[in-house]
């Protein structure tokens, strides 16, 4: 049996890639920055390991390493932007101990984390609409349209991100404010509309699950969706993955304004916080991640029901203190 080790278990698409994994015949280890009584999902995993934040990269790297060796994991799964840039400069050290990384190549991911080059790759190529990005520095606060929207060029999970309303604002941002690694984007009113987008890169073919998100979590995840087919976005989604190599499974973010029309914003090349969703509605999105990276070929989409579904949270007991400190 095939073991696979998933980071990051606390977080939102930990439990239905841990439950298809399993599904699909995989032994599955698990690791999280918090120690096992504090993550619901550590009592579903054969082993559980608390790992080092993976800014300490050093640290966090020897450990992983380290895990794969003892448990002689073979498929490394990273659920998290911070993880996906550290292995994406660590290939060499997973491939020595011959554990298979299952994220797009280096190029692709280099390109999907910078949303500077992100928008010009999409402009060049015509595809995806992108909503207009400038580097902060390089931006002429005068001409510029309000609201605006700052964020990070490499951010993650609504990290850094700040609206600002007027010329007076953005002049006393810039004179205040840390502005290196900012980009600006004029801010657009809409849905925000999310993509599962599964692509074997051996083979080319892809599968486009769309859904629109009607509550989110501060951070941006979905806890109330509707599962909705488009064709017509759902080829676009399809174009972009072709262009940008993808493989496995990632999630393209767009806003969807009142003329209905689609503006892309960013690709997380990883699992979505809302990939469940996507898996409810009629596609196992991990177990055909996986076969992106295994050699099998990917299922087709076949039939995605729309639907709404709406995320609860449910309360484990994860062990017992029999006296309080």
């Amino acid at each position: 049996m095939n073991t696979a080790l998933v980071t990051a278990i606390g977080s939102f698409s930990a439990d239905i890639v841990i439950k298809n994994l399993i599904k699909s015949g995989f032994r599955v280890v698990g690791c999280d920055i918090y120690p096992a009584e504090w993550i619901a999902d550590s009592g579903n995993v054969a082993s559980f390991y608390q790992v080092p934040l993976a800014t300490d990269e050093k640290r966090y790297v020897n450990s992983i390493l380290k895990i794969c060796r003892e448990e002689q994991a073979k498929l490394l799964i990273v659920l998290t932007d911070v993880e996906v840039d550290v292995w994406n400069r660590y290939r060499d050290e997973l491939a020595l101990a011959s554990v298979k990384l299952c994220l797009s190549s280096e190029e692709t991911l280099l390109l999907c984390r910078d949303k500077r080059k992100l928008h010009r790759f999409l402009m060049e190529k015509g595809i995806g609409n992108p909503i207009p990005t400038l580097e902060l520095l390089e931006a002429d606060p005068e001409h510029l349209s309000y609201p605006a929207v700052i964020k990070p060029f490499n951010g993650r999970s609504s990290q850094g991100l700040r609206y600002i309303h007027s010329l007076d604002e953005m002049n006393g941002f810039l004179e205040c404010g840390d502005t290196e690694g900012l980009i600006v984007q004029p801010y657009y009113q809409g849905s925000i509309i999310t993509v599962d987008v599964v692509r074997q890169a051996e083979t080319g073919k892809s599968v486009a699950v769309c859904r629109k998100e009607l509550l989110r979590t501060p951070n941006g995840a979905g806890t109330s969706v509707l599962v909705f087919l488009d064709p017509v976005l759902e080829a676009t989604c399809r174009d972009i993955a072709n262009a940008l190599d993808i493989n496995g499974c990632v999630n393209f973010e767009f806003i969807q304004t009142e003329d209905g029309s689609y503006h892309m914003l960013e690709c997380n090349p990883r699992f979505s916080g809302g990939v469940e969703f996507s898996c409810l509605a009629g596609y196992d999105c991990v177990t055909n991640h996986l076969r992106c990276f295994t050699g099998e070929a990917i299922e087709p989409l076949k039939e995605i029901t729309g639907m709404y579904i709406a995320r609860k949270y449910e309360e484990y007991i994860m062990g017992s203190k029999k006296q309080l400190p």
